[in-house]
């Protein structure tokens, strides 16, 4: 299929730079696998569409502060994101406006107020716009992050320096059931879940079952292949234990649908599914779902609204049918939903 067929323009102004003032006043599009017929909703509404016996699959992944601002010795600014700590103070970052970094160079390091923190030396530089570096403390990454990190925003949402409200962005770029910190980007279907509306579904007779995936820098990379059957899509780990992978196959015997919040949700399960259950194991998955794909146990899904050709529009596209989709998103633009990460949500049954 070409990448062109699930491309679309968005007015710029629809692309959300906010969070909703309250996780479930987000505007919530209802529509059918298959179908073109849409329903305006709001998020808190979506009891109605969620019977008992039915089971949201969450991602209890937890956003690490991953964003963090630095400078060379000649005074220039850098922006980093960390990826991960293969061993203690050893760091894998990406960082930009480091073309002139040198091996053994150290950079410092600035925490939240603008107040020089820590010092780190460059390694080596490992491609991809992606360095290792070496931090001088005793601290972990996820401690030092806690003085220096700013919520991993996707480049799409404005912050310079981190913006003035950091916090917010760090509380609000977080789901309300996080708990597995690895992520650097969030699972954003379910940011719009609160607790009192889980606490509501849940009295209703609905079951949640958690699985974590890490949703890695990866997931915001655009399809450049003319066709979409060449991109190398990017790997993500992730782990379902004994108890949550059972809720999903009881739900599955009694007849319950498996609602996955969020393409991270959707790709887990599908990539351990067979035969309409699901295994408890943990891994790394390069699953690609797109047009065409057979799906094995997901019944229903939540998603926001995704860049176009992206990854994550393909997989929803295979759940709905292309033009299903576009159609959707037509009509979202029309009715001035709002876009992306911070943006508005989607019910597709």
């Amino acid at each position: 299929m070409r990448t062109e067929a699930i491309n679309y323009d968005l007015p710029s102004e629809l692309i959300a730079q906010e969070p909703a003032k309250k996780r479930s006043r987000s505007k919530l599009l209802v529509m059918r696998r298959d179908s073109t017929d849409f329903c305006d909703r709001q998020f808190s509404e979506i009891l109605e569409y969620i019977a008992p016996g039915d089971c949201l699959v969450v991602n209890n992944t937890k956003v690490v502060c991953a964003r963090f601002f630095a400078r060379r010795h000649t005074g220039a600014r850098i922006e980093g994101l960390y990826l991960d700590e293969p061993e203690p103070g050893r760091w894998v970052v990406m960082l930009k406006n480091a073309r002139k970094i040198k091996p053994g160079e150290k950079i410092v390091l600035f925490d939240r107020q603008k107040r020089p923190c820590c010092t780190a030396k460059a390694l080596q530089r490992i491609g991809d716009g992606r360095w290792e570096l070496r931090f001088d403390t005793n601290k972990t990454a996820e401690q030092v992050l806690e003085d220096i990190g700013f919520a991993p925003l996707p480049p799409y949402i404005k912050r310079p320096d981190g913006g003035d409200d950091a916090q917010t962005d760090i509380e609000r770029y977080q789901t309300v059931y996080a708990e597995q910190t690895g992520a650097v980007a969030a699972p954003t279907a379910g940011l719009h879940f609160t607790k009192p509306l889980i606490e509501k579904l849940k009295q209703n007779g609905v079951k949640f079952a958690y699985l974590t995936l890490h949703v890695g820098a990866g997931t915001f990379k655009p399809v450049t292949a003319e066709n979409i059957e060449d991109h190398q899509i990017h790997s993500e780990k992730y782990c379902l234990d004994a108890k949550n992978a059972n809720i999903i196959n009881q739900t599955k015997t009694a007849g319950g649908r498996i609602i996955a919040v969020g393409t991270t949700s959707v790709r887990t399960l599908e990539s351990i599914a067979r035969h309409g259950r699901v295994t408890a194991m943990s891994g790394s998955t390069e699953l690609f779902i797109q047009p065409g794909y057979e799906f094995k146990i997901v019944d229903a899904m939540i998603t926001n609204f995704h860049l176009p050709k992206s990854t994550l529009i393909a997989l929803v596209a295979a759940f709905t049918g292309l033009d299903e989709i576009m159609a959707a998103y037509k009509h979202a633009i029309e009715k001035r939903y709002r876009f992306y990460s911070y943006g508005d949500a989607m019910l597709i049954v």
